[in-house]
């Protein structure tokens, strides 16, 4: 199947253009001499990056760094927008980015949330009249949204890192409550042990997992209580002693906040 693509004259190395592709098209691997932005309207597909391949939904963005050998196939019916520029296009923009935290210095696919979409859907925008325009302030313009282009991508892009690692250092805080739950420790301890603050330790945690370690901390406690209650016959002090309480009013109280009956109760009604 063809892809249906058009668009204006290029300007001073900058062009933008749209490329239509219909279901099940597949375009064969090839390279340019000049960098790409791929910009996704709708539709999904996938693409093909230096031997790896990234799917495509609407907001994804693929910047191709020139002679990365890369292709496009489409799912469905699948509406890009090609940004092209050249060096000269760039006027060293990339000279701060050569950093491996910024990691703005090879071909990579991003899926853009709502902020970060929205200012390159309005950028594209401004890209797409200034090239239809052609006056005299064109040139100009088109060099300035390109650069912001460039910006917005890499803080995208950094905020997708500090998300990832965010939602790393969150299931180590898992694993660690799994593992000492019987233990007695607060949430400064917690965030200590982590060399973090207790807010970021909360914010991380509950942004993964919709609770805070704290919460999670319970559940775990109980959980391993209604077991032990359910399937042994020991003491209730016992299992309070076991899944890490320091008292035996703290337990019931937090037991009964969770299940809404208590220790006791539960074990009868349970067995009953």
């Amino acid at each position: 199947m063809k892809s249906n693509t058009k668009g204006a004259r290029t300007m001073n190395g900058i062009h933008l253009y749209e490329s239509k592709h219909t279901e099940s098209y597949k375009l064969r691997v090839h390279f340019h001499h000049t960098y790409q932005l791929l910009y996704v309207i709708e539709g999904q597909g996938s693409v093909l990056l230096d031997g790896k391949t990234h799917d495509l939904s609407e907001n994804s963005v693929v910047v191709i760094f020139p002679y990365t050998k890369h292709a496009v196939s489409s799912n469905s019916h699948l509406a890009l927008l090609i940004l092209t520029f050249n060096e000269a296009a760039l006027d060293n923009m990339f000279a701060p980015l050569q950093r491996d935290d910024i990691s703005f210095t090879g071909s990579f696919k991003l899926r853009l949330n709502s902020l970060y979409a929205n200012e390159t859907r309005g950028l594209l925008r401004k890209l797409l009249f200034e090239e239809r325009q052609q006056t005299m302030f064109s040139d100009w313009a088109m060099r300035t949204y390109l650069s912001e282009m460039i910006l917005v991508l890499c803080r995208a892009r950094q905020s997708n890192h500090t998300n990832d690692f965010n939602s790393l250092r969150a299931e180590k805080i898992r694993a660690y409550i799994d593992q000492h739950y019987y233990e007695s420790f607060t949430s400064e301890q917690l965030a200590q042990k982590f060399g973090v603050s207790v807010r970021y330790t909360n914010t991380i945690f509950k942004d993964k997992y919709q609770m805070t370690p704290v919460q999670y901390l319970n559940e775990v406690r109980h959980g391993i209580a209604k077991k032990l209650l359910l399937e042994t016959d020991m003491n209730i002090v016992s299992i309070c002693f076991e899944v890490g309480y320091e008292s035996l009013p703290t337990f019931y109280r937090s037991f009964k906040n969770l299940v809404s009956m208590s220790p006791s109760q539960y074990r009868q009604l349970h067995r009953e």
